[in-house]
């Protein structure tokens, strides 16, 4: 499929800056990048007139406002609201200034949370969601049904990838937003900055969660664009998961952290489990590339360029 023009929304986040870096090495492909201080998304006239302007024949919607479980619980209101906002205006938008391809990238916390594992894209819808994050859940349940919508009612082209938790260069180390892994870098690499002997973490440590880095969503997010196959709900992940816990010590072996962890289990866990079954996506021959111990001693190597001793 020959694709030209691609506006990518959300392009100074962790997956739309990887996406843009990818497309960006295609020379079939004009990337149209609008930072934040150029387009506020949640500004419905500001986003019509804009996509009016540029009329990209594809749109990439990696915005959202994201955060961890801690983020989830203290702020319900505006993980809906503003990522509903931010959804129906890019996606109405896209329709009204003819865009032919709109990819929509959700999260694998669409699916129930007794879900059996791993979990399939048919697994959508079939029962009740995790509580920590339900919100931001909804809102990526509404993005994907407009999605669907566009396509029935006005035939245009939806690509939809469900990654598992993603990280990677790019990420935020802010407590409030960061995701699990770029939080326990920051944790761990504070501690044995400062000495400190015991670092706690939230929860039991036994859930079990899924990691992708970036740039290999970015690669994954390229292939779908330009597969001629339309997959619907298309689940994007490694394929393999580990513990909490597990993960802790990876990232405290990474920073070289000598001290204790310990688990604050008044705090919660989340969703027990979340393994996505890729083979929709892995048997159209894409695969991953980057190891979660390379990704890990990257995103170590980052913050400590960001945050010098």
């Amino acid at each position: 499929m020959a694709l030209n023009r691609v506006m990518v929304a959300g392009a100074s986040g962790l997956v739309g800056s990887a996406i843009r870096r990818r497309l960006e090495t295609e020379p079939n492909f004009k990337v149209i990048a609008p930072t934040r201080a150029e387009l506020d998304l949640r500004d419905t006239s500001a986003v019509h007139q804009y996509l009016r302007k540029h009329e990209p024949d594809t749109v990439v919607l990696a915005a959202a406002k994201v955060g961890g479980i801690g983020a989830n619980r203290a702020h319900p209101v505006s993980f809906l609201t503003d990522n509903l906002a931010i959804q129906n205006n890019v996606m109405l938008a896209s329709q009204v200034a003819g865009v032919k391809n709109l990819m929509f990238l959700g999260s694998s916390c669409i699916y129930p949370r007794e879900c059996k594992q791993p979990m399939q894209e048919s697994d959508f819808m079939t029962g009740p969601l995790e509580p920590t994050n339900e919100s931001y859940a909804v809102a990526k349940i509404a993005g994907i049904r407009l999605a669907e919508a566009l396509h029935d009612e006005y035939g245009m082209r939806i690509i939809l990838p469900m990654p598992c938790n993603v990280y990677g260069p790019g990420d935020h180390y802010d407590p409030e937003k960061s995701h699990v892994l770029s939080a326990l870098v920051a944790r761990f690499e504070t501690a044995r900055r400062s000495s400190i002997e015991d670092v706690v973490l939230w929860g039991t440590g036994s859930a079990r969660r899924e990691f992708i880095h970036c740039e290999d969503l970015a690669d994954a997010c390229l292939f779908l664009l330009e597969l001629d196959e339309d997959l619907g709900i298309v689940n994007v992940g490694s394929g393999e998961d580990l513990t909490i816990l597990e993960l802790a010590y990876l990232v405290k072996e990474s920073v070289g952290y000598k001290g204790f962890i310990t688990w604050d289990t008044t705090k919660p866990d989340g969703m027990p489990r979340k393994l996505l079954d890729v083979t929709r996506l892995t048997s159209q021959g894409w695969q991953k590339k980057i190891s979660l111990k390379q990704g890990i001693d990257e995103v170590v190597s980052e913050y400590r360029s960001l945050f010098p001793q």
